[in-house]
Order: structure tokens, then C-alpha cells, then sequence
């Protein structure tokens, strides 16, 4: 009878932990094998399709800008927050960045620190605005979307404003040799175990713990193998895309934000109860300002890599709908709408999901409008997924 309750509580942790995720690996499984076969003339010619390394490549490095706003749109969601502006702010960033360059000669390190204070001071000013005048978080972000909006058409004059100098370039177009690439995956996936240990045993301490050593192996493994393959793929191309490298950087340092510091911790207990936060003797305020000052940070460094990698200001940046993108991202990889529950590691999966729709759908030369539709479709069922969760957490 005690051997029966075990591995049914057993069943349910990994339940529990895996469910969602697994699903919407099955769902990016379906999307490969779906754009594999009608890109490669019913899996006849492999090198030039879908699934050949060099678009696979192309792949990951066109999904950063989207992973990186997405790992920081989930802390911004974990707060009970949302950002509309994300995607405007993204290409004002990208714009001050090609004057500064183009026009202004600025060098690329006086360049790149303009632009990460610039979109700091952009969202601490919102940050303040929805902290201390309690103002919703979507109302401020979607009126600064309509003023970046604007104000990309007043820098830009309705030009393309190119070409950046090549220190900048490098951010989004270079490449990691072979050998630095395995290293860095390795190395990477070193830093996720020992996180794991290390989490399992602060919570052991606390008396908090939850699931098995073999769930979090399991997870560790798989995490590792996913890390491990996508190195492998960019290598057989030329190596590690600089802009990914960037983007795993990124995670890692969230991750230990989110998991390891007062500030997550702050952050999660004010997005599951505003007011059971305040009781606890938590500043909300300073706390929802310094998500977003974080948060402007990593957009910065996304409207950045989007220019370098695009080698250009241009206009239609801010009708790509890009912060939709990152919310979905956010989403899909597991973050709550209604705020408290989200992992910054999972907005890559969502993130790599969006890169997969818009690239296999432009492989297949189909219009754009079905690239909405199924983004549309995907992001339903993902936030059907977290009412279902709800509500059997609540039960």
C-alpha cells in the first residue's frame, strides 16, 4: 500500500513538472517534421531544407532578439506586469544606434552604452509611472508604444539608415570557432546542474523540497541533450551564432536573478499576492521599478543585436509585431498571465516556436498572413494551458 501512494505521488510530481513542457516540445516536433517534408520534396533533399544545418543555424541566430526579449517579458509577467512596448523600444534602439554610427561617427563601446542607458532610463521612467502613480501596466506600455512608434518616424524620417560599423556588426553576424562552441555548451550545461544541486539543497534546507533527485536528473538530461544537439547543429554549419551566445549568457544571469536572489524571490511573491507581498514587509514599489529597469536593459541589448544583425535602422522594425512575439514566448514557455508562476528558461522554447513558424513558413514561400494565424492559434492553446493549470492548482 505505502509502495502504491509512493509512485503515485511520484506520478503526479512528474506530472506535474513535465506535462506542459513535453507538449509543446511534442507541438515544435510536429512543426520540424511538417516544414521538413514540404521543403524538402517529401524528405527527398535534406540538404536544402528545413532541417539542413545552416537553416537551422540561421534559425537560432534570427530567434534571438525574440528569445531575449522573452526571458525578460517573463519577469515582467511574473509581476503581475505586461510590456506593449517592447517592440517599439526595440527599434527606436536600433535607431538612435545607426545615427550615432552613421551620422555622429560614434564609436561602437560609446555606441552601446548610449543605447543600454537610453532604454534603462525608457523603462524606468514606466517602471515609476505604473509603481508609484498606479497606473495599469498596459495602458503606460501601450502609450509608449505609440510614442516610440512615432518617434522611430521622427529620427528615421521614413529612411533606412545604414550601414552600421563592423565592431557593431559583429554582435549579429559573427560566429564562435567549433572548438570555443563545445566548450561553451559544456560549460553551460556544467552551470545548469550545479544550479539544480544547488536549488535542490537550499530547499532541502528550508524544508520546501518537492519531486525526486531523478526528476531533476531527467530534467537535467534532457536540458543538456537540447543544449548539446544545438551546438552540434551550429557547428556543422560555421559555429556558434555570437548573437546565441549572447542570448545564453542572458539566460544564465536571469535565471540566477529569478531563482537565487531577494529580488526574484520579491518579484514572484508580488505577482502570485500583491497583498500578502506588501504585508510581508516587501517594497513593491522599488521592486516593480527595478524589474522594469532589468527589463530595459535586456531590450536594449535586443534592439542592438536586431541592428547589428540587420546592419540597418529601418522603419518596419516597429511593425513586427515583435513584442507580441516576446509575450508569446513567454507565455508558451510556461509564464501565468495572471502573474507569480513563470521560468525564464522556458520563454526560449516558446521563443524558438515563434522562429520555427516565421521560418518554415517563409521556406515554404506561404503569405504571411498564416504566419499570424498559426501564432494566433498556438498562443490560445498555450494560455488554455495555464487556466487548465489554474485551476487544477487551486483544486
Amino acid at each position: 500500500m505505502i509502495q502504491k501512494e509512493e509512485k503515485l505521488q511520484r506520478y503526479i510530481s512528474v506530472k506535474k513538472i513535465d506535462v506542459r513542457t513535453f507538449t509543446m516540445f511534442a507541438v515544435l516536433v510536429v512543426l520540424w517534421i511538417f516544414f521538413t517534408y514540404f521543403t524538402s520534396n517529401g524528405f527527398s533533399s535534406l540538404e536544402t531544407s528545413f532541417l539542413s544545418t545552416r537553416n537551422l543555424s540561421n534559425l537560432m541566430r534570427q530567434m534571438t532578439t525574440v528569445g531575449i526579449m522573452g526571458i525578460s517579458m517573463v519577469l515582467v509577467m511574473v509581476s503581475g506586469g505586461i510590456d506593449l512596448s517592447a517592440g517599439a523600444v526595440v527599434g527606436f534602439i536600433g535607431c538612435i544606434a545607426a545615427v550615432l554610427q552613421v551620422y555622429g561617427g560614434m564609436g561602437t563601446t560609446e555606441t552601446i552604452l548610449i543605447c543600454l542607458i537610453l532604454s534603462v532610463v525608457i523603462y524606468m521612467v514606466q517602471g515609476s509611472l505604473i509603481a508609484y502613480l498606479d497606473l495599469a501596466p498596459f495602458i503606460v506600455t501601450l502609450g509608449a508604444m505609440l510614442v516610440f512608434k512615432g518617434l522611430i518616424l521622427v529620427v528615421t524620417k521614413g529612411t533606412t539608415i545604414a550601414p552600421l560599423q563592423e565592431s557593431l556588426i559583429y554582435f549579429g553576424q559573427a560566429y564562435i570557432s567549433r572548438p570555443m562552441s563545445l566548450v561553451l555548451g559544456i560549460v553551460m550545461s556544467l552551470l545548469l546542474l550545479l544550479n539544480g544541486v544547488q536549488k535542490r539543497a537550499s530547499k532541502k534546507r528550508n524544508g520546501t523540497i518537492t519531486g525526486s533527485p531523478r526528476n531533476m536528473l531527467i530534467q537535467w538530461v534532457l536540458m543538456t541533450a537540447s543544449i548539446l544537439i544545438a551546438v552540434l547543429i551550429m557547428n556543422n554549419y560555421r559555429g556558434m551564432p555570437v548573437p546565441v551566445l549572447i542570448m545564453f549568457v542572458l539566460v544564465i544571469l536571469l535565471t540566477l536573478v529569478a531563482e537565487r536572489t531577494t529580488l526574484g524571490r520579491s518579484i514572484y511573491a508580488i505577482g502570485g499576492n500583491l497583498d500578502a507581498a506588501r504585508y510581508s514587509g516587501i517594497n513593491v514599489k522599488k521592486n516593480l521599478v527595478m524589474v522594469y529597469s532589468i527589463h530595459g536593459f535586456m531590450i536594449g541589448v535586443a534592439g542592438l543585436i536586431l541592428a547589428a544583425r540587420l546592419n540597418a535602422s529601418t522603419t518596419t522594425v516597429a511593425n513586427m509585431s515583435l513584442e507580441m512575439d516576446a509575450i508569446a514566448a513567454a507565455v508558451i514557455g510556461g509564464t501565468s498571465m495572471s502573474g507569480g508562476i513563470g521560468k525564464v528558461a522556458g520563454a526560449i522554447l516558446g521563443a524558438l516556436m515563434m522562429g520555427t513558424i516565421d521560418n518554415g513558413m517563409s521556406l515554404m514561400n506561404l503569405d504571411a498572413s498564416w504566419q499570424y494565424i498559426v501564432k494566433g492559434v498556438i498562443l490560445v492553446a498555450a494560455v488554455w494551458f495555464d487556466i487548465r493549470t489554474n485551476k487544477k492548482r487551486k483544486n
